[in-house]
């Protein structure tokens, strides 16, 4: 099934239905709780987009008008955010976003090769989703999990070590309504709406299940251990400093002055060398496609 590789950038979805009472009454008292967490009401932007996106889907136009009334904010003010950031949807999202890493050690340990093949298994591209709604397919620019390249992400949880067999097989399961879990973190991963709601910043009790990281994850912290090598405290930093880097030491004989410890020139005269006498030649400051300060070319008077 022919598919265009990049989703055309689409405009916030307009919503001209308004939120039912028994919904908006909801919205309200969440609102309300997250916004109490921040000492500016318009800190709570971020979070409130990802509040709607768990009611609608992905950010409407009725959920934007609801985070600007809630914040005092223009709608034009909260649409410009909720188009910056890729976390929040412009248009209906699939129960599950597949993001396939494909940054540099990703890539080379194979990360294109599954996007390549997950897209045709799909037969959709970047940020499209599949016609049963089930799957929004991403190639993610990163996935901070490069220990364990190539990396997929399912709604944000961990897939470490895949393979193009591997993934399709992951996103046939979710197609198919199985259970599916991560390789780290919680026993299994929550649809778009529920962990929208989480990034919100409302506790679903799955924060502390399954290992949060692995040996890879750790060799740097155990080896450290192992060395006693440990960060210098703030005071222990500010011990080390020479006392020599202060602006105000006279440099010693024969010794290069810093350009910050030496006066401009005029305006029209020409850099000194250290022993006073004029420079021969131009500076490349001085030199401009061949043209020098003033005005004439290189190499004639």
């Amino acid at each position: 099934m022919p598919h265009d590789p990049i989703h055309h950038k689409e405009p916030l979805h307009a919503s001209e239905q308004d939120y039912s009472p028994q919904v908006l009454e909801q919205l309200r008292r969440d609102a309300a709780e997250v916004i109490s967490r921040y000492p500016q009401p318009r800190s709570a932007l971020l979070p409130l987009l990802h509040l709607v996106q768990s009611v609608d889907g992905y950010v409407t136009g009725r959920g934007v008008r609801f985070c600007a009334e809630q914040l005092d904010l223009s709608a034009a003010e909260v649409s410009g955010v909720a188009t910056f950031y890729t976390q929040y949807k412009r248009h209906p999202n699939g129960d599950y976003t597949v993001g396939v890493c494909t940054n540099t050690l990703c890539a080379i340990m194979g990360g294109d090769q599954i996007y390549e093949e997950v897209s045709d298994h799909l037969g959709v591209g970047h940020d499209e989703t599949t016609p049963d709604g089930k799957v929004t397919l991403e190639r993610v620019e990163c996935n901070a999990a490069c220990d364990y390249a190539p990396v997929v992400m399912v709604n944000w949880e961990f897939f470490d070590n895949q393979t193009p067999e591997t993934t399709k097989e992951l996103v046939d399961r979710l197609r198919r309504g199985e259970t599916v879990t991560p390789s780290r973190g919680p026993s299994r991963v929550c649809d778009f709406r529920h962990i929208s709601r989480v990034l919100a910043g409302f506790d679903d009790g799955l924060a502390d299940e399954g290992p949060g990281a692995g040996g890879p994850s750790l060799e740097g912290l155990r080896i450290a251990q192992e060395q006693g090598w440990r960060a210098p405290s703030p005071q222990e930093a500010a011990d080390d400093e020479p006392d020599d880097t202060r602006s105000d030491v006279e440099p010693e004989a024969g010794e290069q002055q810093s350009s910050a410890d030496t006066p401009a020139n005029a305006p029209g005269e020409r850099p000194e060398s250290g022993g006073g006498e004029p420079e021969t030649g131009t500076s490349g400051r001085d030199t401009i496609a061949g043209t020098d300060a003033d005005g004439g070319k290189e190499g004639q008077e």
